[in-house]
């Protein structure tokens, strides 16, 4: 899957990401730190890239409606440290289909996986 990380998330997730067999590139990858979050979706759009953030302006389901897009994981932890994220990613990883959720807006939590699929 080809995935964008969205600079509010450790670049490290780049590899853990590889590991897994997806082509994955972090946002400030393109020069795109510090744009707003229009910037960071025209491209992953563009790149037809499965967007990972923590950036709740994401979440609006009006704006981003499923099956519109690549797909959107929003990751919503209570204490998102750096290793807390990776953890919960890697989790993800090793637990769910992430082809599945192509199109789709899904929110992580600690221990919970919503997704609003088309």
């Amino acid at each position: 899957m080809r995935i964008k990380l969205d600079e509010n998330l450790p670049a490290i997730l780049v590899d853990l990401l590889r590991e897994f067999g997806h082509d994955a590139e972090t946002s400030p990858d393109e020069g795109l730190t510090g744009q707003p979050d229009e910037a960071i979706w025209a491209a992953a759009s563009a790149a037809s890239r499965f967007l990972m953030t923590q950036d709740l302006d994401f979440s609006d389901i009006r704006k981003f409606a499923p099956g519109t897009h690549p797909g959107i994981l929003l990751i919503r932890l209570d204490h998102p440290s750096r290793t807390s994220i990776i953890d919960r990613i890697r989790q993800i990883l090793c637990n769910e289909n992430l082809e599945e959720w192509k199109g789709c807006v899904v929110v992580a939590t600690r221990h919970k996986i919503r997704v609003r699929a088309p």
